[in-house]
């Protein structure tokens, strides 16, 4: 497959989407050919899964109110397991056969390795389907532009896994951070203890017999064929392996960057920079720290993103290091004060008028920091925020996150409210994530085109911007 540039000029500009999906939801209910028209919340969708086991199980039990028409998975194992949960579904090992045959599916959830996630997700939205998927929401940057696409030409309602979202905190903090407590914000740190899977390894030599229960071809999908290895790839342990997951940039950022991604507007940036432990064409680094420049966009001044993984290092690493890799302490002195430690995973966020600070992936408790105050206070308490209005709706339709992350997804198909984590935005913060597993795999800084996805000063990144479907496989 080749990019072709001008297929994307009638894209929705930056400043559109910004405009729309950055601040509230919108009350408006999605309309168009595949609308359920007439439905109500007491309706019930029928809904097929794609990627039964691991994290598709609980995606699956969130929305049992539907029903579960289908379940499709690559493991036999798997799909029986599930199938005595839901015995009226019918089951699959391929989703192609699955959606070619069922034809009452109204919606679709797929929680297969990234991947497969664009193959299946936009075979079901060109069907007409809804569909939820989960984080990350593809595995290259040219598969994100094509969900995002075809969901706005087919007028499904969409959603991706990451549940944050659904965080009443989380929508706090943007618009605490949009009505200016901050001032300027020149810099945002994250960082993650993430892999806690298996990374920074070259591929096997060796071949293990498939179990009777998998189908391998199935497994593989769209990449690259390759020998079946025991305790290898499936089930979890495919995450570090480049042609399968995203690393830990991919895995976790949908969740951490999200909350300042929105807050702060942040669209295609103009420089993409990595560093890391040292990386091979199969697996990703058990270490990187990668740097994304923004320019200023929609007034907003410049922004300097720095993404840092690698902080969780276990005896049988690889690479040995000490687990440190988080911002610098200069900027973290405050957190490790009130703390007593800087955590794992955090997010902050430096303006001219004071930080703001997030120890759950999420984003959903933070603590601000203003320039008078002596230490950190949390959001709930602090005198700065109480008098900001509450511009975007919240999700109270469940107490537990994932579950009313699903329920929003449910009654936008519906015909409630947009979700907040629509392929709109979320197709858009998972393509520019991403862009740091481009230039970790390229090995050079990027000077990056957004509009037209290329490096403006090398080639050696086109291949992972776009990668080369195996024969059977398509978009």
């Amino acid at each position: 497959m080749k990019i072709h540039e001008s297929s994307f000029k009638h894209e929705i500009s930056r400043r559109r989407f910004i405009k729309r999906y950055s601040t509230v939801i919108g009350a408006a209910a999605l309309t168009g050919p595949y609308f359920l028209r007439g439905q109500s919340l007491n309706n019930k969708l029928n809904i097929a899964v794609i990627g039964a086991g691991g994290k598709g199980s609980s995606d699956t039990d969130h929305c049992a109110t539907e029903n579960i028409v289908a379940l499709c998975d690559v493991d036999q194992k798997t799909l029986d397991s599930r199938k005595q949960k839901y015995p009226s579904a019918k089951t699959y090992q391929d989703f192609r056969k699955m959606l070619e045959e069922m034809k009452n599916i109204d919606a679709v959830i797929v929680s297969t390795p990234d991947h497969c996630h664009a193959a299946a997700a936009i075979m079901a939205m060109k069907m007409g389907k809804h569909v939820y998927c989960q984080k990350p929401l593809v595995h290259s940057v040219y598969e994100a532009r094509q969900m995002r696409k075809v969901a706005a030409e087919k007028k499904v309602v969409t959603q991706m896994g990451n549940q944050g979202s659904s965080e009443s905190g989380l929508r706090r903090a943007v618009e605490v951070i949009q009505a200016g407590v901050l001032g300027p914000v020149r810099e945002v740190h994250v960082w993650s203890n993430r892999p806690i899977w298996p990374q920074g390894m070259d591929r096997p030599n060796k071949v293990d017999p498939v179990p009777s229960t998998l189908a391998w071809d199935l497994w593989l999908g769209p990449a690259a064929e390759r020998p079946y290895v025991a305790d290898t790839y499936h089930t979890f342990k495919w995450r570090g392996w480049q042609d399968f997951g995203t690393g830990a940039l991919g895995d976790m950022a949908c969740h951490t960057a999200n909350m300042p991604f929105r807050a702060l507007k942040l669209g295609y940036p103009t420089e993409v920079a990595a560093e890391s432990s040292g990386i091979n064409k199969e697996s990703y680094p058990l270490k990187s720290k990668i740097r994304f420049q923004f320019p200023e966009r929609e007034g907003l001044v410049p922004a300097t993103f720095w993404w840092y993984d690698g902080g969780n290092p276990r005896p049988n690493d690889h690479y040995a290091h000490d687990g440190n890799n988080k911002p610098p302490k200069e900027i973290t002195g405050d957190v490790a004060e009130m703390l007593e430690k800087v955590p794992g995973s955090g997010c902050l966020l430096v303006g001219d008028k004071g930080k703001l600070f997030s120890p759950d992936d999420y984003g959903a408790k933070f603590y601000i920091k203003l320039k008078d105050d002596k230490e950190y206070i949390d959001y709930t308490k602090h005198g700065a925020v109480s008098g900001i209005p509450q511009t975007i709706p919240r999700n109270t339709l469940d107490p537990d996150t994932d579950r009313r992350h699903h329920l929003e997804w449910i009654a936008g198909c519906k015909g409630g409210p947009v979700p907040y984590s629509n392929f709109d935005i979320a197709a858009y913060l998972t393509e520019i994530i991403l862009l740091g597993c481009v230039a970790l795999r390229a090995g050079v800084k990027l000077d990056w085109d957004g509009p037209n996805m290329k490096a403006k000063n090398t080639r050696a990144a086109d291949q992972y911007v776009q990668r080369e479907y195996r024969k059977g496989w398509k978009l």
